[in-house]
């Protein structure tokens, strides 16, 4: 099951869903097997490992951070080969001033925006298909 790849599909049929909580962006040189178990994604980099970690998680464990997110899943199943569909969000986002950070799942593409944005950026997603 390898996805949609064609990308006007794409666009017409992303279905963002908003993710409840707020999520923060840490790293750690060890991460901790319950860190593991709570991180929504984890990024191993030369200097430490990347969690992205509900909010009340990191502050349990006193970990610092400085991006407070909001997380939006497209749900579209969207092939991993597909072209221009992260561009084509991203460039929407960007045009009215919304950085994202984008994490891709084997089914889904999840775009991580500033917690004060998800609204905004949930009404620009639901309108790919005319941007």
């Amino acid at each position: 099951m390898s996805g949609e790849s064609n990308l006007h599909v794409l666009l017409q049929s992303a279905a963002p869903q908003h993710n409840a909580g707020r999520y923060v962006f840490c790293t750690v040189k060890q991460p901790v097997a319950e860190l593991l178990s709570a991180a929504v994604a984890t990024v191993q980099e030369s200097e430490g490992t990347t969690l992205i970690l509900p909010q009340a998680v990191a502050d349990e464990h006193q970990l610092s951070y400085d991006y407070v997110a909001g997380w939006i899943t497209l749900k579209v199943h969207s092939s991993l080969s597909a072209v221009g569909l992260t561009a084509a969000f991203s460039r929407a986002l960007a045009q009215q001033n919304i950085s994202c950070n984008v994490v891709a799942g084997y089914y889904h593409d999840h775009i991580f925006v500033a917690e004060t944005d998800v609204a905004p950026a949930l009404d620009i997603l639901n309108h790919l298909d005319k941007a």
